[in-house]
């Protein structure tokens, strides 16, 4: 059988009704962050929204970026472990490779409109089954026990987590074994 190998991304939202730490952290930090870039684009402070500055002013699309300078410090706390997304047995173990921050929806005049998101992709993952609901998974390269077992995580779609990409299928390495 020929190794299925994916990537999981999971997309974490973040606004006014944050009520985690770190969630609450990353909201108000980034709204600091975005009024103070905002200026760069909005000196005569003719908009109030980010989707206004968005469609009005060139290159305003770079705000993702300047903005996301705020949170860097935040994900880099969680090392490299993706917030939220449990196996089975509760336990967090997706590893995520990169990330990528994202401007919703802001409000120079109201905080309360202020959204953000950070989308994780997770280190490549060797997907061995999906039962029901859930993905039957692996690290990419796992070590073998001396028994030849594979442990594997059961880990459940849910919203906002989403196969990302599927790498190439490589032929199984224990088939031609022995």
């Amino acid at each position: 059988m020929p190794v299925r190998t994916i990537t999981l991304c999971y997309r974490k939202i973040m606004d006014a009704s944050a009520t985690r730490p770190w969630d609450k952290l990353v909201w108000d930090d980034s709204y600091a962050e975005f009024r103070l870039q905002a200026q760069t684009f909005n000196p005569g402070n003719r908009y109030r929204s980010f989707g206004e500055i968005l469609h009005y002013v060139p290159n305003a699309e770079r705000l993702h970026f300047l903005v996301s300078g705020a949170v860097t410090g935040y994900v880099q706390q969680l090392n490299e472990r993706m917030p939220d997304v449990l196996d089975n047995l509760g336990r967090q173990f997706l590893k995520f490779n990169r990330f990528q921050f994202e401007l919703i929806n802001s409000d120079l005049q109201d905080k309360s409109k202020h959204q953000v998101a950070v989308n994780f992709v997770s280190e490549p993952l060797r997907w061995h089954d999906t039962v029901g609901p859930y993905l039957v998974v692996s690290e990419a390269r796992p070590a073998a026990a001396p028994t030849g077992e594979i442990l594997t995580h059961l880990v459940q779609l849910q919203p906002f987590l989403s196969i990302y990409s599927l790498l190439p299928a490589a032929p199984d390495a224990s088939a031609n074994a022995g």
